[in-house]
């Protein structure tokens, strides 16, 4: 594994949202450079950029029309050579947003590709033999192009699937994975990579990463084997390049593919769902970290551990406060409740990434769809610095901004929070000083669970000599342990020591050594 992944912190940037520079209404690439001191003494060493390429941003930039150019609203190639030279110079990593399952339907590979001609990217996408032929079991489209053919989708409609083949194709239409067309497209995408390595980017998380190929197999196998390829390829020139997948099977991601991160995702009712997000349309909501849930961590672990151990001593399983696809965890928990979910989340193993907000508690609004984001839009809204004009977003007119900031009377700022030392701000400060000093937090194999019990609320775990303690409810409750010699380095509400035992107060959090 690369070095300096061990001690990763990532701070994921939404670009159109962080800072506006040139008072377009619209963050950009020099925003971001303004504000990297922020995210360095924040306590973050790596940055993950979500797409900056040119595209019609019919869905946000992951809707790509060309690969090596940077999106105008965003500023020039140059300035990205600027932005990943003064990330370096503060020591700190990026990783560039890479989507290698889809284009846009503007980019000039499918424009040719739709040709009724034959031409070299013909079969750069996934075309069926006739606009009468219908692709089983996948989305299409058909009747839109001048090739007599429909040809498959990777998500929404703009979003045509590039072509990596089918593992046991059916059809003349369906080329096989080595066939020389999917070659060709691996080979595309390769370049792709190498060319913003080579720009001074240090690797790339990948969106839906498990998307490649076709009519695949439950463990994955071809596209586990077009990635083992592709990374190789990599690897040859840039043997230090960095990926994390957007997969949430950290044993094929991991193990059988090839990258070092994989990210746990958020899935409607799956472990990491409740632990922020378990809630329902009518308001209730039973997610762990709520102080008046009656979850058991044992809903989280029953599905985390298993992914965990079976990658801990060859990659990163990592855990995530949100993103730019989540309803931001502030909608439901209130700050104390988001304390205690950053101290858990910051304290495991795999390196955390924190969304561009979530450490002051930015609320998630209610939007109209802004470029294809639907429900996530209201996740999307400027970065709140501040309590000047458009919270320091921008000096564009509010109703002109990408989209609105929140209007509440006490809507959270950096500002703010900085000034208050009790802020959800300063936890997260604080929690990574002590992870970035720590050697256990350092390592990534060495996760054990003390206590964790179907009906208890409380729990406790051990990373080598440190071990963290939390009771999220909302009444006190008691761990039995050894004591005896027992060190507190961080502590959230009150945890006392008693006769063998640790008498955790409501909503309490400590990190002790033993």
């Amino acid at each position: 594994m690369t070095d300096w992944l061990q001690t990763a912190v990532f701070y994921e940037i939404y670009p159109q949202s962080f800072k506006d520079s040139n008072g377009d209404g619209i963050g950009d690439i020099n925003g971001i450079v303004e504000k990297l001191d922020y995210i360095k003494e924040l306590g973050c060493n790596a940055i993950w950029m979500n797409p900056c390429y040119d595209s019609p941003f019919k869905d946000a930039g992951y809707d790509v029309r060309d690969y090596k150019k940077v999106a105008g609203r965003y500023g020039t190639l140059d300035d990205m050579k600027r932005l990943f030279r003064e990330v370096h110079e503060r020591g700190m990593h990026i990783l560039l947003d890479l989507v290698p399952g889809h284009t846009s339907e503007e980019h000039p590979w499918f424009v040719q590709s739709g040709r009724d001609e034959v031409n070299e990217y013909s079969e750069r996408y996934i075309w069926t033999d006739s606009w009468f032929k219908r692709a089983e079991g996948v989305a299409y489209i058909a009747g839109e192009r001048e090739r007599d053919g429909a040809y498959i989708i990777n998500f929404f409609k703009c979003q045509p699937a590039l072509n990596y083949g089918f593992l046991n194709p059916k059809e003349e239409w369906q080329k096989p994975i080595d066939h020389p067309a999917c070659m060709a497209t691996r080979e595309a995408i390769t370049d792709v990579m190498c060319f913003w390595l080579g720009m001074g980017c240090d690797g790339f998380r990948v969106d839906m990463a498990d998307s490649l190929v076709k009519n695949d197999d439950e463990l994955k196998s071809g596209t586990c084997q077009v990635w083992n390829d592709m990374l190789h390829k990599v690897h040859e020139k840039y043997p230090e390049a960095v990926f994390v997948s957007e997969w949430n099977n950290p044993e094929a991601a991991i193990v059988r593919a090839g990258f070092q991160m994989d990210f746990f995702l958020d899935w409607v009712g799956n472990g990491y769902n409740l632990l922020m997000r378990d809630y329902d349309n009518t308001g209730r909501d039973n997610s762990f970290f709520k102080k008046d849930s009656d979850r058991s961590i044992q809903d989280f672990l029953k599905e985390y551990l298993p992914k965990y151990e079976a990658v801990k001593d060859k990659g990163l399983y990592c855990l995530i406060t949100g993103n730019h696809d989540m309803i931001r965890a502030a909608y439901n928990l209130n700050e104390s409740e988001l304390k205690l979910a950053y101290a858990f989340l910051l304290t495991m193993p795999g390196a955390p990434f924190i969304y561009y907000g979530d450490e002051i508690g930015m609320r998630y609004r209610k939007l109209p769809s802004k470029e294809g984001g639907y429900t996530r839009t209201g996740s999307r809204t400027p970065m709140q610095w501040d309590g000047t004009r458009n919270h320091g977003s921008s000096e564009e007119n509010a109703t002109l901004l990408y989209l609105p900031t929140d209007d509440s009377e006490d809507a959270p700022t950096v500002e703010e929070q900085q000034r208050r030392e009790d802020s959800l701000y300063h936890t997260v400060r604080k929690l990574l000083g002590i992870r970035s000093k720590q050697e256990a937090f350092a390592r990534h194999d060495n996760l054990e669970i003390l206590m964790a019990e179907e009906n208890r609320r409380s729990f406790a775990y051990r990373r080598d000599d440190l071990i963290m303690l939390c009771n999220p409810s909302d009444h006190i409750e008691e761990i039995a342990a050894d004591v005896s010699q027992t060190d507190v380095i961080f502590m959230i509400g009150s945890v006392k020591q008693e006769d063998g035992r640790y008498v955790l107060g409501a909503q309490s959090f400590v990190i002790c050594r033993n």
